[in-house]
């Protein structure tokens, strides 16, 4: 009886402490601690502090800092004079950690030097950091003021760290190509393993790979790197072979990596590198071993942060999603929620998660929601996902997140549809047109505003652009001098500060011409955003009517037919609005998809015929989507629906040349003079916002893309009636 009862206890006790440390997991307490160096106790200022929950700050002047963490955050300390470490936090104890050999890194006396120019330099950099998620002018400006503070005399190890920084900011905003020449221009002052993996990271994500693995293999070779990094590295070069395409080198180094990671215990880093392996395992089909990858990490996630579990979770659940195994997909984003829901009632801010609704990879209880909704709606189960779909509507609209708003308002419209309820199904459709109409007017506004930014961080640029080209000529100048000096012809000085000047004249002409080439591809991109084909407000609002009128006359069956086609439409049109092209198989089925809508409206008006040449490969061209609906509607509206009697509507593809296509429109209606004059005051007044944008459209893709497209408008008869419409097309080369 007393061997029961002992067993007993020690169940109790065993699930007690259990109990208390999941309890633990979910609060925060503040870690305080120091960085020194070893020999010397000499503080190190600085250093980078993160936790892996989301904590961040950085060490003062005398290497103390402050961080939130919880239990079971790994703490890292992450510098250019030292190795990066990490910290297991298993209480809330102190963390004061002792860096070898810091002295004989060659670091000159940290703050504590005499040298008033090193200490104002690292209080710009420290500050430029703090800056950073904050302002980016104001940790630019820092930035430049280190620079300039470095100025003649500067460390090139100063300098290296001060291009670092400026990389990082330029990164965290993503603006790559920016980051690149920033760690570019570190490396070149000084060699360091850090600078190498941000600038291979920043290859990965400008897609350059072949870069990213020839400076990923350069790092192996460093003497100083650690297990840690070397784990980081292999990741990476995974990433890059990932990129291009080649899966058995990608899953060889992603294994390298994890070896790695376990020999360290980073559960953060296991975890990932089981999530990539278990990507590339789902790209080559091998759904299986994908499955046993994805259940590791995440019971590795599980013993992380609550937030990376969810993360965890939110992944692996789209790869449900994809295999379509909805009832997996649902259990798991229902826990998802759950987990989210109790991080979301914590008062710790480190465990907050961020609202970021504009960006698709955020996660929130309203995205989560919308998810299980869609999950629940593909399986038919529409009872059970109205509630999670209005749910996600009510909580993405407290939270301003339009996207899944709008997202779920259109899915619910749908709902109601295929449960036949079209008075829902059309009111619903209705709130859904309204927050797009809303969505695309932010939009127009964050483009404004990321063009300014553009703007502002292009002039800062170009000033330490020119802080870098006066240290490099005073040095250009000193090196000079003291060979004329030798040399003792005065002469020979003159002629070459000439020659110094012509190639920093010509350097500068370069550099200017290149930012400004920047500056008009960025422009020209911004104003392709701005500029995307969208379908005209009358005729989302005429389609609307006609739904409304059949449902009046109670002819539910062409209503449904109707707005399904319509749907169609507006869902394809939607889908490619992101696209600059797409395939003409595509454009062509919206085309005939338009026409059969306009057509079932106007029946008495038209008739039309599309034909395309069949030894056209239609497949090969492409085309930007929505380019030539405003010209179809323009016959219809413009020509057709004027004309008495009943007209035609023709849309012919022609081959014209080897790599050229002719798109012909051609309709009998009564002309473009004879239009204008049929409109009436307040229409004369109105401008086509549709063909204005068209135009600006084909001349910014023929800027980009070598005058890939032409378009010619004529009168189709001597006489003035009827338009021809040709569209010259080439074909990519």
């Amino acid at each position: 009886m007393n061997k029961v009862q002992n067993i007993l206890i020690v169940i109790l006790l065993f699930c007690f402490v259990g109990f208390s440390q999941g309890q633990n997991r979910g609060y925060s307490f503040m870690v305080k601690g120091s960085v020194k160096g070893k020999e010397n106790l000499e503080p190190i200022s600085g250093v980078i502090v993160t936790t892996s929950s989301g904590g961040y700050t950085v060490t003062n002047g005398l290497g103390e800092f402050k961080i939130e963490a919880i239990v079971g955050d790994d703490i890292r300390f992450e510098s250019n004079e030292f190795i990066s470490v990490s910290h297991r936090i298993a209480s809330d104890e102190d963390v004061d950690v002792l860096v070898e050999d810091y002295t004989a890194s060659g670091k000159k006396k940290s703050k504590f030097s005499s040298n008033s120019w090193q200490l104002h330099t690292e209080q710009y950099l420290d500050s430029a950091i703090h800056y950073r998620k904050i302002n980016i002018e104001k940790s630019i400006d820092f930035v430049t003021k280190a620079i300039s503070q470095l100025g003649r005399n500067g460390d090139k190890t100063d300098l290296a760290k001060s291009y670092t920084v400026l990389g990082e900011t330029y990164q965290y905003y993503k603006q790559y190509d920016l980051a690149i020449d920033s760690y570019k221009n570190a490396l070149v002052s000084s060699k360091n393993t850090k600078a190498e993996l941000l600038l291979a990271e920043c290859y990965i994500l400008e897609k350059e790979y072949a870069s990213a693995v020839v400076i990923l293999k350069t790092s192996l070779n460093s003497k100083n790197i650690s297990t840690e990094q070397k784990a980081h590295v292999y990741e990476s070069l995974g990433d890059a072979y990932k990129g291009l395409g080649q899966s058995e080198k990608s899953l060889e180094n992603y294994n390298i990596g994890l070896r790695y990671a376990n020999s360290k215990s980073r559960l953060s880093k296991q975890a990932d590198l089981n999530s990539k392996i278990a990507d590339v395992y789902v790209e080559s089909d091998e759904i299986a071993v994908a499955e046993e990858y994805y259940d590791n990490s995440l019971l590795l996630s599980e013993q992380e942060a609550p937030k990376r579990a969810v993360q965890e979770k939110e992944k692996v659940a789209d790869f449900y999603n994809r295999q379509n195994e909805y009832d997996k997909e649902v259990d798991l984003r229902k826990k998802s929620l759950e987990d989210l829901e109790r991080i979301n009632e914590s008062k710790s801010e480190v465990l907050k998660v961020a609202k970021e609704p504009s960006s698709p990879d955020s996660i929130s209880t309203q995205r989560i929601k919308y998810k299980i909704g869609n999950a629940l709606l593909s399986q038919q189960k529409y009872d059970e996902a109205i509630p999670y779909l209005e749910e996600s509507i009510v909580e993405a609209g407290e939270d301003d997140d339009l996207i899944v708003q709008k997202d779920a308002t259109r899915r619910l419209s749908e709902l109601y549809e295929y449960k036949g309820d079209f008075s829902k199904a059309y009111e619903t459709y209705r709130k859904y047109v309204t927050m797009v109409d809303t969505l695309y007017i932010r939009k127009e506004q964050e483009i404004a505003r990321a063009s300014k930014l553009n703007r502002d961080i292009a002039v800062k640029q170009n000033r330490i652009s020119g802080l870098e080209k006066d240290r490099e000529l005073y040095q250009s100048k000193y090196d000079l001098a003291l060979t004329s000096e030798q040399l003792m012809k005065g002469q020979r000085w003159l002629i070459y500060s000439l020659i110094f000047g012509m190639l920093l004249f010509g350097l500068t002409t370069y550099f200017f011409y290149r930012s400004n080439k920047q500056q008009k591809l960025a422009n020209n991109l911004l104003a392709l955003k701005s500029l995307r084909s969208q379908m005209n407000p009358h005729f989302i609002f005429n389609a609307l009517n006609s739904v409304n009128n059949y449902i009046a006359k109670s002819d539910e069956r062409s209503a449904n037919r109707y707005l399904s086609d319509f749907s169609t439409l507006m869902r394809a049109v939607l889908e490619n609005s992101e696209e600059d092209f797409i395939s003409l198989v595509k454009e062509i089925e919206l085309l005939t998809l338009y026409t059969k809508l306009e057509h079932s409206r106007f029946p008495d008006k038209f008739e039309y015929e599309i034909k395309i040449d069949a030894n056209i490969d239609v497949s090969s061209y492409q085309i930007p989507p929505m380019l030539l609906q405003p010209y179809i509607e323009n016959a219809i509206w413009h020509g057709l629906r004027y004309k008495e009697e009943k007209g035609f509507l023709k849309i012919n593809i022609e081959a014209h040349s080897k790599n050229e296509i002719q798109i012909i429109i051609v309709d009998n209606g009564v002309g473009r003079s004879k239009s204008i004059a049929l409109k009436t005051n307040n229409q004369k007044k109105q401008k086509s916002k549709g063909m204005k944008n068209i135009k600006k459209r084909i001349d910014i893709l023929n800027d980009m893309y070598k005058d890939k497209l032409a378009v010619d408008i004529s009168d189709y008869k001597s006489d003035g009636t009827g338009t021809k419409v040709v569209f010259t097309l080439k074909k990519d080369e």
